[in-house]
């Protein structure tokens, strides 16, 4: 296969992912655990989780980890590399060209289109997912969607809490803005669907699953996540419901039953079946079928 054919279905694939599992850059020894499971996509963090001294270390680690990771691997992963402005981030963006096969780059604290622009430059092709996290991103957030090779928007709610001095409390009718700003942007610049933050409750599965549904009523179908425990609730509360499966089968098979679809709206059970609601259908489908390994 091509390099281009590659890139193109490895795109594709962070486009359609559910979970993004972070990884501290200086523990490489837990990236084949995290490679290992069913994580959508790995996120090697050289950011927030990497104490300013060991960062030169974790940019190391993994340069010398990269040719020992076969192609599928390393198009699961992503690098969060350290923000514009930091004095790790040109180091960090100069490593990404020795990582061939890298599947994204995450740039934290996301504000100015014009680093946007530079990474793009400098990693040309490369996947670029723009992490939302202060009041300055959202504001500026449809100028970073319509950015070349940004693919998805990610939502930093922790750091923008704290940016914007809100209480610790999550609530939806908080975060609700926010997460519309980032819809909205993506929508009109053509992206895949938002990627939701993190859930810092790492055991509790009903957080989990709580927080992962009503990403999903935002209108998003990705969440980064902080550990492997939490990733069975939130794949569960990223993924449409029995009920709703069932209903869209059973709108596909009506419409299917038509020879001329364009004579008439179908109706079932007393409900009118149009393309909109045809479409919807299909897209629940889609949303339902597995993600990991599919690159």
């Amino acid at each position: 296969m091509s390099g281009a054919c590659w890139r193109a279905q490895s795109t594709q694939h962070l486009a359609r992912a559910r979970s993004f599992l972070f990884v501290p850059g200086d523990r490489p020894e837990r990236l084949g655990k995290a490679l290992a499971s069913d994580a959508d996509a790995v996120i090697v963090d050289l950011e927030d989780a990497v104490a300013p001294e060991a960062k030169a270390g974790a940019r190391a680690s993994l340069s010398a980890l990269w040719a020992g990771l076969a192609a599928p691997e390393r198009a699961r992963l992503l690098v969060r590399i350290n923000a514009a402005g930091t004095v790790w981030h040109q180091d960090d963006v100069q490593a990404l060209a020795a990582w061939p096969g890298l599947g994204g780059l995450v740039l934290p604290k996301a504000e100015c289109t014009q680093t946007l622009q530079g990474l793009a430059a400098a990693c040309p092709g490369l996947p670029l997912l723009p992490l939302v996290e202060t009041a300055a991103g959202v504001q500026g957030v449809q100028a970073l969607a319509a950015s070349a090779q940004v693919l998805r928007l990610v939502l930093g709610q922790v750091d923008l809490q704290l940016d914007l001095g809100l209480p610790a409390a999550d609530s939806d009718a908080a975060w609700a803005p926010a997460r519309w700003a980032l819809l909205l942007a993506s929508r009109c610049a053509g992206l895949a669907s938002p990627v939701d933050g993190v859930t810092l409750a790492i055991h509790d599965a009903g957080a989990v699953l709580a927080d992962a549904r009503r990403s999903r009523q935002f209108g998003f179908t990705g969440k980064l996540c902080i550990h492997p425990a939490q990733l069975p609730a939130l794949h569960q509360g990223l993924a449409p419901s029995p009920a709703e499966l069932a209903w869209a089968r059973r709108v596909l098979a009506a419409v299917t039953q038509v020879e001329h679809r364009g004579m008439g709206a179908l109706q079932l059970d007393g409900r009118l079946i149009d393309a909109p609601v045809e479409a919807q259908a299909r897209r629940l489908l889609a949303l339902a079928g597995p993600v990991v390994g599919d690159a």
